[in-house]
C-alpha cells in the first residue's frame, strides 16, 4: 500500500520540552516532525498532536505547535487512549486507510498506538527517523517489534515523496524545498 494525502493521518505524538530535553536524538525528531507538518499542511493530510501529561512533560515546541491544529492531551500512552483521538481516527473526517506516526517515545507512545491502530484495521507507517526514545536499545526493540506486528517502517523524505507521487505535483518545489533544507 501507498501512502496519499487524502487518506491518510499524521499523528505527531507526544514531542513536548521536557521530553526533548531529555532524549539524545529528539532535536532530529523535532526537525524532521515540523518537515511532515509543513508538508501536511501543503497537501491538506489531516493532523493531529497529542501531548502526554502536559502539566508534567511541558507543552509541544512553538516552532511545532504553530503548524498543527491544537493538541490532545492524554494521559494514557497510546493516543487511541484520548476520546478526541480516538473520536478523529473512529469517525474521519474523510475516508481513512492509513496512520503515519511520528514523536516520542518510540517503545512506549508510538508502539502502544500503533498497535491499536492496526487492531482498528489501519495501515501504520512509522517515521523512523522522527522518532526516538531515550535509550537506543528501547528505540531499535521498539522499531522491531513495530515490523513484526506489521508496521510498515520508512523515513519522513519517502512519506513526502510518495504523498506528491510525481514530479509534476503542484507543490512538488516546495515540498522538495523542505527536503534540502
Amino acid at each position: 500500500m501507498r501512502l496519499a494525502p487524502d487518506t491518510t493521518l499524521l499523528a505527531i505524538v507526544d514531542i513536548q520540552e521536557r521530553l526533548v530535553a531529555a532524549i539524545p536524538a529528539a532535536p532530529v525528531v523535532l526537525a524532521r516532525s515540523i518537515r511532515l507538518a509543513r508538508a501536511a499542511r501543503l497537501l491538506d493530510v489531516l493532523t493531529v498532536l497529542t501531548e502526554q501529561y502536559p502539566k508534567g512533560l511541558g507543552p509541544t515546541p512553538p516552532e511545532l505547535a504553530a503548524l498543527v491544529p491544537p493538541a490532545h492531551a492524554k494521559t494514557a500512552f497510546s493516543c487511541c487512549g484520548s476520546s478526541a483521538f480516538a473520536a478523529l481516527v473512529d469517525a474521519p473526517p474523510r475516508p481513512l486507510h492509513a496512520v503515519v506516526l511520528c514523536g516520542l517515545e518510540t517503545h512506549v507512545c508510538i508502539t502502544q498506538t500503533a498497535l491499536d491502530l492496526l487492531a482498528r484495521g489501519l495501515r501504520v507507517f512509522i517515521a523512523a527517523d522522527a522518532v526516538a526514545s531515550r535509550h537506543l536499545i528501547d528505540h531499535d526493540i521498539g522499531l522491531r517489534r513495530l515490523e513484526s506486528a506489521g508496521a510498515v517502517l520508512t523515513t519522513t523524505d519517502a512519506i513526502l515523496f510518495e504523498w506528491l507521487r510525481d514530479a509534476s505535483h503542484p507543490h512538488f518545489k516546495a515540498v522538495q524545498k523542505l527536503v534540502l533544507e
